[in-house]
């Protein structure tokens, strides 16, 4: 029996996980109590690591698929396949500066500590990404062409300027300024954890959310893939019932076209007679968003509406070409 060696992310986004695969697969056993929990699926092999380890472990092969955020891909620079946007864990990884700073944006802050030979100094637990976005700064390339900021952690100093310095922050990124830095470099949803800590965002650099990846060599593997294509299918299954209602609704004979005709949302309807003469059911499927828009129609044309959320959305047809 093949194995897919399945890794999800403790932390932030963990609670989101659990919540997306016990919507997929039903039950999930051995969680809160171990770091290896099971789905109803004996293929899957499942163990909690923290994200930053993720895309590093599933490009190495350690793991065949696993779930963790964008940023943290990128931070790794990690060679895996992205299958699927899961869409929660949605966060901005932003620069963010004293509410007293005059900047309004990276360049400007680089400008202006570079005119005063100020060093300026980052701290971020994205080392990468950090470095990556400074050295892309107009103001940072006219001041220190190629040269790499120095970065600085407990066990390694690494780059040769030393009028950039970006530190290794271990978590509490936004309690380090002003003190001890003058920026940070850190993911938020909203904002407010920076704003309590007297701290304004100057520029967002990237966005994130949660993502489903996978090695590249376990798509070439015949069974794995296999395993991996129905697993890719259960969870976008999920991601896209959550974006739509299910709807029952009985109409009067008289009003069947007029309903169709007059409801575009109603795409590819299933039309039953029913028990009653003159009176039809009508299902199908519609985007949450175009709900509330054709209620009011609806309740002039038909009576008895049941709404529900669907569990899952399968699209079968287009797997194969996701993984490819």
């Amino acid at each position: 029996m093949t194995t897919v060696k399945f890794a999800i992310p403790k932390g932030s986004i963990e609670e989101s996980t659990f919540k997306i695969l016990e919507e997929a697969w039903n039950t999930i056993s051995g969680r809160g109590r171990t770091y290896r929990v099971k789905l109803s699926d004996p293929q899957i092999d499942v163990k909690i690591l923290r994200p930053q380890e993720i895309p590093t472990y599933v490009q190495e092969g350690l793991y065949d698929i696993g779930i963790t955020g964008e940023d943290w891909i990128r931070e790794a620079k990690a060679d895996v396949k992205v299958l699927l946007d899961l869409e929660y864990g949605k966060v901005k990884q932003v620069f963010a500066v004293p509410e007293t700073f005059e900047y309004q944006n990276l360049d400007e802050m680089i400008e202006g500590f570079a005119k005063e030979r100020r060093v300026l100094r980052i701290s971020s637990e994205y080392l990468n990404s950090v470095t990556q976005h400074v050295k892309a700064s107009q103001s940072y390339k006219k001041h220190f062409g190629d040269m790499h900021p120095m970065i600085i952690t407990p066990w390694l100093r690494i780059g040769e300027n030393k009028m950039v310095e970006i530190f290794l922050s271990f978590g509490a990124t936004e309690a380090k300024p002003p003190e001890d830095v003058d920026a940070i470099f850190d993911i938020t949803e909203t904002g407010t954890t920076l704003f309590q800590n007297n701290l304004k965002i100057i520029e967002t650099a990237y966005h994130s959310s949660a993502v489903l990846v996978a090695n590249k060599s376990a798509l070439n593997d015949e069974k794995k893939a296999e395993k991996i294509a129905d697993m890719l299918a259960m969870l976008k299954g999920v991601v896209e019932a959550r974006k739509k209602f299910h709807i029952f609704v009985n109409v009067k004979e008289e009003n069947l076209q007029k309903l169709l005709k007059e409801l575009p949302a109603l795409r590819n309807p299933t039309i039953s007679k029913l028990s009653e003469d003159g009176w039809y059911g009508v299902n199908t499927v519609i985007d949450k968003h175009e709900f509330i828009k054709i209620l009011p129609q609806m309740r002039e044309i038909a009576q008895g509406l049941v709404v529900m959320q669907p569990k899952q959305i399968l699209q079968l047809d287009d797997i194969k070409q996701v993984m490819y």
